[in-house]
């Protein structure tokens, strides 16, 4: 008998990755292991292809979440590897979306710290929209476009209804000025406008930026390994 005959009982395969053997059952039926074979009574049985998709999903769900690596091992056991790589395709680029939105985060505390801060020479403590399209060096319309997609949220005037902007306000239109230059969507810069909101300034941000690029440099070196994984278990298998 070679390895690859070896037969497991769920308790063996349980036992061999620390889990239970509920779990085991679990995993066979949501997909995450191949259909398990069964002896005259009614026992799983199990053998070495089970225990390396187990290792297989288990490097997966480091860098995939659970959820995308049992879809990803679900769709190799039914027999669609094209759907389980788009899977693994569509993480890595969910990935870089978020390495896009951390860099434009970054060029836009870049340009704020190189710029000086704004003047509010209105009475009122704002400026009127022309006042600040002057000082950034934009046309109004933009202002009113950007303010239409939710990026910009100034105040209005009591009795007037003209829109004021305060120190904040300004500061997040130079942000969608700079980002836009730069190319940018707008669902790019609405996580930057998040940011800065939520912390409160940008030294705030520029160290929750750091955290979380080095969160997704792990996250990306465990995808690597998941990839990797999945790679050699297909290989087994003859996957195709």
């Amino acid at each position: 008998m070679t390895p690859d005959d070896r037969r497991l009982r769920t308790v063996d395969l349980a036992r061999s990755a620390g889990l239970s053997t509920q779990q085991i059952r679990n995993y066979e039926d949501a997909g995450v292991l191949p259909p398990a074979g069964r002896t005259e009574s009614g026992y799983r049985v199990f053998g070495e292809v089970h225990r390396h998709a187990l290792l297989t999903y288990r490097a997966l769900r480091k860098g995939y979440e659970p959820l995308t690596a049992t879809r990803i091992m679900r769709a190799v056991h039914d027999g669609d590897v094209p759907g389980a790589l788009a899977l693994v395709d569509a993480a890595h680029a969910a990935l870089h979306e978020e390495r896009v939105s951390l860099r434009a985060a970054s060029d836009a505390l870049d340009a704020l710290a190189r710029d000086e801060p704004e003047p509010l020479t209105r009475p009122g403590g704002g400026l009127r929209i022309g006042e600040v399209a002057a000082l950034i060096g934009v046309r109004t319309s933009a202002l009113r476009v950007w303010e239409a997609a939710g990026l910009l949220t100034p105040g209005r005037e009591r009795g007037t209804g003209y829109r004021v902007y305060g120190p904040a306000d300004v500061r997040d239109a130079r942000v969608v000025r700079t980002l836009r230059r730069s190319h940018h969507l707008f669902d790019q810069i609405r996580p930057v406008l998040a940011g800065l909101r939520r912390e409160g300034g940008g030294e705030a941000l520029r160290v929750a930026l750091g955290a979380r690029g080095q969160l997704l440099t792990a996250r990306t070196r465990a995808m690597l390994a998941g990839a990797g994984a999945l790679h050699a278990y297909l290989e087994r298998t003859g996957s195709e």
